[in-house]
C-alpha cells in the first residue's frame, strides 16, 4: 500500500501556533505521517492516551542504529565524527545501557537537591536583573535573563568551573538543530560542532586534573573506572550542556508569552506573590499549555508493526507530540484555556516512561523562581512589540523565542 502524503511540520505560521494543526490531526486519528524541513518523514503520535502508551512501548527503541536506510538518507543528524562521539547520550540509548548511564546523574537532579539550592538560584536570578540599568523601562527578556539564568543554574548543579562557564557560547546550544548535508549552512554547523567538542574535551581534562565532589567529576571518574566509554562520557556532557539549559530558556519564553497573552492570569500571579501553591500550579499549567519540548526525539520499531491502528514500517522514525497530547480535550477539558485551577492530572511536558526528563524537578524550581522574580521586579510587564513580530525559533523539536522584547512601567524594583 502506498504511504499517505505527509503533513508539513515547518513554516513561520506553524511554529508561531502549531495547535490548530494538532487539533486537526488529533480529530483524524492518533498517528499521522509528517515531514520536517530537511525532508525527513516520520510518524507523529498526537493524542494523550496514544502518546503515553507510545512513550512506554517496549517495542520502540531510541538507538539510531534501528533507523532504516530511508530514514538515514534524509535525516538531519550530526555528521561524522561528531555523530559517533556526541550522540550516544541518554536520549539515544535503550536498556541496559540507558539504565547504567541514567543512574549516574539522578542524584545531581534530585528534587531535594533542587530545593536545597533554591536560595542560590534566587541569588542568580536577582543578580541578572540587578544588571539592568536602574532607569530601564524595557529589555530583551531572552538576552538579559532567559538565556543566562538556566545556564548559570546548570553550572552550579553539575560543577562547571566559573572560568569554563564564562567561555560557554550560547550558539553551541544550536547543535541540537542540525542542518542537512545540502544546506548552505552545513559548514557553519560543522564548525559549531567542532568548537563544542573541543570545549567538552577541556572540561574532561580539567575534571581529571582537579576532581571535586560534583557531577562532572563523577562522570569523568566513571570513565576512568570503565563505567563509561569516552564517547558516552562526551555525549553525556554534551547532553547536559545543551539539553540541560536551552529547553529551560525556551520554557521561560513560552511561559512569559502565555502570560502576556493572558493579562488577567499574569495579574493574578503577580498579586499572589506569597502564594507558593498558586505559583506551583501556574507553572504546571504553563508547562501543559505550551511546552518547550514540542516533540520527542526519534523512536524506531525493530520490525513492521501496528501502532494505534496504523501500520508503521521497521526503522521509520516515530515522534510523539507532547504539545498535541497536552491539548487533547479527551484528557484536559477546554484544553486551549489557560487555567491555573485545572485539576485534570499530570501533563506530558517532561515525557513519560524510562525517558522521563531526569531534571524535571530542577526545571520546575527554575521556572518558579524565574516567573516570581520577573513579575516582582519588572512591574507592569508587557510586550514591547506586537505579538505577530515575535519570532519563534525554527527548531524541529522545541518551542521558544530567540528574542522577547518587553516593557515595564517603572524602574527595576530592588530585590526582596
Amino acid at each position: 500500500m502506498p504511504l499517505p502524503d505527509p503533513f508539513p511540520l515547518y513554516g513561520r505560521a506553524y511554529k508561531r501556533d502549531p495547535y490548530p494543526l494538532y487539533e486537526k490531526l488529533r480529530a483524524a486519528g492518533p498517528v499521522h505521517r509528517v515531514r520536517f524541513p530537511s525532508g525527513v518523514t516520520a510518524w507523529l503520535v498526537t493524542g494523550h492516551s496514544a502518546a503515553q502508551q507510545t512513550l512506554s512501548d517496549s517495542r520502540l527503541g531510541k538507538n539510531h542504529d534501528l533507523g532504516n536506510d530511508r530514514w538515514r538518507a534524509r535525516a538531519s543528524i550530526m555528521p561524522e565524527p561528531q555523530h559517533s562521539q556526541l550522540q550516544v547520550h541518554l536520549l539515544h540509548q535503550d536498556p541496559p545501557a540507558h539504565t547504567r548511564m541514567r543512574r549516574l546523574i539522578l542524584d545531581a537532579f534530585a528534587a531535594r537537591r533542587a530545593e536545597e539550592l533554591h536560595p542560590r538560584f534566587q541569588e542568580l536570578a536577582d543578580a541578572l536583573l540587578d544588571e539592568l540599568p536602574a532607569d530601564a523601562n524595557g529589555a530583551d527578556l531572552v538576552a538579559c535573563f532567559a538565556a543566562r539564568f538556566p545556564f548559570q543554574v546548570l553550572a552550579e548543579v553539575i560543577g562547571l568551573p566559573p572560568a569554563l562557564a564564562a567561555r560557554f557560547r550560547r550558539e553551541w546550544g544550536k547543535a541540537v538543530q542540525p542542518v542537512g548535508p545540502e544546506d548552505p549552512g552545513r559548514g557553519a554547523y560543522e564548525e559549531l560542532l567542532r568548537g563544542l567538542q573541543a570545549y567538552i574535551a577541556e572540561i574532561v581534562a580539567y575534571k581529571r586534573e582537579l576532581p571535586q565532589d560534583d557531577l562532572l567529576s563523577r562522570l569523568v571518574a566513571a570513565h576512568g573506572e570503565g563505567g563509561l566509554t569516552r564517547e558516552e562520557l562526551d555525549s553525556m556532557i554534551f547532553q547536559l550542556l545543551v539539553a540541560g539549559q536551552e529547553p529551560v530558556t525556551n520554557q521561560i519564553t513560552t511561559a512569559v508569552m502565555a502570560l502576556l497573552r493572558h493579562p488577567q492570569a499574569l495579574d493574578r500571579l503577580r498579586a499572589a506573590r506569597e502564594d507558593t501553591e498558586l505559583l506551583a500550579r501556574a507553572v504546571e499549567e504553563l508547562l501543559r499549555y505550551d511546552g518547550a519540548f514540542e516533540l520527542t526525539t526519534w523512536r524506531f520499531l525493530a520490525e513492521d508493526a501496528d501502532l494505534h491502528g496504523t501500520r508503521v514500517p521497521a526503522g521509520d522514525s516515530v515522534i510523539v507530540s507532547l504539545c498535541a497530547a497536552n491539548r487533547d480535550p479527551a484528557r484536559f477539558p477546554d484544553p486551549d484555556t489557560l487555567d491555573f485551577d485545572r485539576a485534570q492530572g499530570p501533563h506530558l511536558a517532561f515525557g513519560h516512561g524510562i525517558h522521563f526528563c531526569p531534571a524535571a524537578a530542577l526545571a520546575r524550581v527554575e521556572l518558579q523562581i524565574a516567573l516570581r522574580t520577573l513579575l516582582d521586579r519588572l512591574p507592569g510587564l508587557r510586550p514591547a512589540v506586537p505579538d505577530e513580530e515575535v519570532e519563534w525559533i525554527p527548531a524541529v523539536l522545541g518551542r521558544g523565542t530567540d528574542r522577547l522584547p518587553v516593557a515595564f512601567d517603572r524602574p527595576v524594583c530592588p530585590r526582596g
